[in-house]
Protein backbone atom coordinates (compact mmCIF):
# COMPACT_ATOMS: atom_id res chain seq x y z
CA UNK A 1 0.00 0.00 0.00
CA UNK A 2 1.27 3.30 -0.69
CA UNK A 3 0.78 6.03 1.77
CA UNK A 4 0.12 10.06 1.55
CA UNK A 5 3.08 11.43 3.29
CA UNK A 6 0.71 12.44 6.14
CA UNK A 7 -0.75 9.55 6.26
CA UNK A 8 2.82 7.56 6.84
CA UNK A 9 4.03 9.88 9.34
CA UNK A 10 0.86 9.80 11.43
CA UNK A 11 1.03 5.98 11.43
CA UNK A 12 5.29 6.53 12.15
CA UNK A 13 4.09 8.49 15.13
CA UNK A 14 1.04 5.51 16.19
CA UNK A 15 3.85 3.09 16.47
CA UNK A 16 6.16 4.81 17.88
CA UNK A 17 3.20 5.59 20.38
CA UNK A 18 2.71 2.02 20.67
CA UNK A 19 5.93 0.97 21.66
CA UNK A 20 6.02 3.81 24.50
CA UNK A 21 2.76 2.40 26.18
CA UNK A 22 3.66 -1.31 25.27
CA UNK A 23 7.32 -0.49 27.13
CA UNK A 24 4.62 0.67 29.87
CA UNK A 25 2.81 -2.73 29.70
CA UNK A 26 6.07 -4.73 30.09
CA UNK A 27 6.74 -2.62 33.51
CA UNK A 28 2.64 -3.49 34.70
CA UNK A 29 3.12 -7.27 34.15
CA UNK A 30 6.60 -7.06 35.54
CA UNK A 31 5.15 -5.81 38.77
CA UNK A 32 2.68 -8.61 38.06
CA UNK A 33 5.11 -11.31 37.97
CA UNK A 34 3.67 -12.06 34.69
CA UNK A 35 7.15 -12.92 33.25
CA UNK A 36 5.73 -14.94 29.77
CA UNK A 37 3.42 -11.99 28.74
CA UNK A 38 6.55 -9.33 30.01
CA UNK A 39 8.24 -11.24 27.34
CA UNK A 40 5.85 -10.88 24.88
CA UNK A 41 5.06 -7.35 25.21
CA UNK A 42 9.06 -6.35 25.70
CA UNK A 43 9.13 -7.84 21.62
CA UNK A 44 6.11 -5.92 20.63
CA UNK A 45 7.74 -2.72 21.94
CA UNK A 46 10.87 -3.06 19.86
CA UNK A 47 8.70 -4.18 16.63
CA UNK A 48 6.40 -1.87 16.98
CA UNK A 49 9.39 0.79 17.06
CA UNK A 50 11.37 -0.74 14.26
CA UNK A 51 7.91 -0.79 12.19
CA UNK A 52 7.56 2.85 12.73
CA UNK A 53 11.24 3.22 11.00
CA UNK A 54 10.36 0.94 7.95
CA UNK A 55 7.22 2.80 7.45
CA UNK A 56 9.22 5.79 7.58
CA UNK A 57 11.44 4.36 5.06
CA UNK A 58 9.30 3.07 2.97
CA UNK A 59 10.24 -0.89 3.80
CA UNK A 60 7.71 -2.94 3.69
CA UNK A 61 8.27 -6.66 5.61
CA UNK A 62 5.67 -9.69 5.81
CA UNK A 63 6.63 -11.44 8.94
CA UNK A 64 7.68 -10.83 12.39
CA UNK A 65 11.16 -12.23 10.67
CA UNK A 66 10.69 -10.00 8.24
CA UNK A 67 11.19 -7.33 10.56
CA UNK A 68 15.07 -8.89 11.82
CA UNK A 69 16.39 -9.19 8.49
CA UNK A 70 15.16 -5.68 6.95
CA UNK A 71 16.62 -4.50 10.16
CA UNK A 72 19.73 -5.95 9.00
CA UNK A 73 19.11 -5.64 5.20
CA UNK A 74 18.65 -1.43 5.28
CA UNK A 75 20.22 -0.63 8.34
CA UNK A 76 22.77 -3.02 10.40
CA UNK A 77 24.69 -3.63 6.92
CA UNK A 78 25.21 -0.19 6.41
CA UNK A 79 26.61 0.80 9.75
CA UNK A 80 23.17 2.85 10.98
CA UNK A 81 22.22 0.46 13.51
CA UNK A 82 24.49 -1.41 15.83
CA UNK A 83 24.72 -4.97 15.37
CA UNK A 84 24.06 -5.51 19.30
CA UNK A 85 20.44 -4.04 18.67
CA UNK A 86 20.04 -6.11 15.83
CA UNK A 87 21.01 -9.58 18.14
CA UNK A 88 18.49 -7.60 20.95
CA UNK A 89 15.87 -7.58 18.73
CA UNK A 90 16.30 -11.30 17.56
CA UNK A 91 17.17 -12.72 21.27
CA UNK A 92 13.71 -11.08 22.14
CA UNK A 93 11.64 -12.67 18.96
CA UNK A 94 13.04 -16.19 20.56
CA UNK A 95 11.76 -15.21 24.22
CA UNK A 96 8.27 -14.60 22.45
CA UNK A 97 8.10 -17.34 20.27
CA UNK A 98 9.24 -19.50 23.48
CA UNK A 99 6.93 -17.82 25.63
CA UNK A 100 4.02 -17.76 23.84
CA UNK A 101 4.08 -21.39 22.16
CA UNK A 102 6.65 -23.72 23.95
CA UNK A 103 4.72 -25.61 26.66
CA UNK A 104 7.09 -26.79 29.12
CA UNK A 105 9.52 -24.10 29.28
CA UNK A 106 8.90 -21.21 31.87
CA UNK A 107 9.84 -17.41 31.44
CA UNK A 108 11.48 -16.15 34.42
CA UNK A 109 12.24 -12.90 35.85
CA UNK A 110 16.16 -13.59 35.19
CA UNK A 111 15.21 -13.92 31.27
CA UNK A 112 12.96 -10.72 30.97
CA UNK A 113 14.43 -7.86 33.58
CA UNK A 114 17.99 -7.92 31.82
CA UNK A 115 16.47 -7.16 28.58
CA UNK A 116 14.59 -4.24 29.62
CA UNK A 117 17.16 -1.67 29.55
CA UNK A 118 18.38 -2.62 26.14
CA UNK A 119 15.03 -2.71 24.54
CA UNK A 120 14.67 1.10 25.74
CA UNK A 121 17.48 1.85 24.16
CA UNK A 122 16.41 0.02 21.16
CA UNK A 123 13.39 1.98 21.05
CA UNK A 124 15.06 5.12 21.78
CA UNK A 125 17.48 4.36 18.67
CA UNK A 126 14.46 3.59 16.46
CA UNK A 127 13.32 7.52 17.30
CA UNK A 128 16.63 9.13 16.70
CA UNK A 129 16.71 7.14 13.30
CA UNK A 130 13.20 8.44 12.28
CA UNK A 131 13.55 11.68 13.65
CA UNK A 132 17.05 12.18 11.71
CA UNK A 133 15.48 11.12 8.00
CA UNK A 134 12.98 13.97 8.36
Amino acid sequence: MILKEEDRNALVKHRLERAMETMNEVNATMQLRFWRMAANRLYYACYYAASALFIKHGIATNSHRGVSNQLGLHFISKGIVSNELGKLLKRLFELRQTGDYEDWIDIEEKDVAPLVEPAQKFIEEMKRLIINSQ
